[in-house]
């Protein structure tokens, strides 16, 4: 294979906030912490065993600000992005270094409520979307009671006999 992948998929709940980075120029960078849970059931003992595997996320310029005004800690996200490794010299002076998911693409899987409908972070083919289904679940609600049960017309063709 000539080439390489570098790609991250990752469905989890905000540790914290986002926290906010603003430079000159207008670029913006959000930082979080992402928790993902994996879980096994012990054999020997018949425990449910739940490990957390915490992820440091990236997000930059609109990416941040849509995160920052419509995520919150605890809010479960579904991120597709790249991982990178950080160097930066720690207070005692040593190199660290931090591997980091640079997001390019997300979306937010946590419920909003219907109060805050108009101030979701949806795009506009989302939006009509929405509003079909909601249509449509309103007349389908309404005919949900006058449900009728229609039985298929007769034909002469026996049930068992295939077309093709």
């Amino acid at each position: 294979m000539n080439g390489t992948i570098n790609k991250v998929i990752l469905i989890g709940h905000l540790g914290d906030d986002v926290k906010m980075h603003f430079f000159e120029g207008g670029n913006s960078i959000g930082r979080f912490r992402l928790a993902t849970n994996d879980s096994y059931v012990n054999k020997q003992t018949g425990e449910r065993v739940v490990n957390t595997e915490w992820h440091n996320v990236v997000v930059r310029n609109k990416l941040a600000e849509i995160f920052q005004k419509y995520a919150k800690k605890g809010d479960k996200v579904y991120l597709e992005g790249r991982l990178r490794t950080r160097k930066w010299t720690g207070e005692d002076g040593r190199d660290r270094y931090t591997t980091e998911v640079h997001v390019t693409e997300f979306t937010f899987l946590t419920p909003k409520p219907k109060d805050k409908q108009n101030t979701n972070a949806t795009t506009g083919t989302e939006q009509s979307n929405q509003q079909e289904q909601n249509v449509a679940g309103h007349d389908n609600a309404a005919s949900q009671d006058a449900t009728v049960q229609v039985e298929p017309p007769e034909t002469d063709v026996p049930k068992d006999d295939l077309p093709f």
